[in-house]
């Protein structure tokens, strides 16, 4: 999470999309209430996630070079990065894509093209699911 100039936390989410302008209405149907980075690509969402621990990545699943379940997959590999919830994002109604991402453990998907709103509320409920999982495990 990081700290806003009012000492109010956002939460940060990382947007991985390979068309522009996706990660263009993503940064901005989110910014006000969260901290958004975006990259265009797997390979960087990995060197991204080598630094830094988002709170919730929104993935793509057709991406050139390494796809959406590919990166999920090394995600899901990663040493404190496997926990991070991943909500796949994507174009085509494509079920095996589906099945084999809910398989590595993704909260939700979302079908594009989506809006704003749905956007939002989506996210909103994978945060109130992930609070509720630490407040049962304290």
């Amino acid at each position: 999470m990081n700290q806003t100039g009012g000492g109010d936390f956002k939460k940060c989410i990382l947007v991985v999309d390979d068309t522009a302008i996706i990660l263009t209405r993503i940064s901005s149907a989110l910014r006000d209430e969260y901290k958004v980075v975006t990259v265009n690509s797997g390979v960087r969402a990995l060197k991204y996630l080598g630094q830094e621990k988002p709170d919730l990545i929104l993935l793509d699943i057709q991406m050139p070079q390494k796809d959406g379940i590919e990166t999920l997959r090394e995600i899901r590999a990663m040493k404190d990065r496997e926990d991070i919830p991943v909500i796949m994002l994507t174009g085509v109604e494509d079920k095996s894509a589906v099945l084999e991402s809910a398989k590595l453990g993704i909260c939700d998907y979302i079908l594009k093209p989506f809006g704003s709103e749905e956007l939002l509320k989506r996210i909103h409920r994978v945060f109130e699911q992930e609070e509720q999982k630490h407040t049962a495990l304290r």
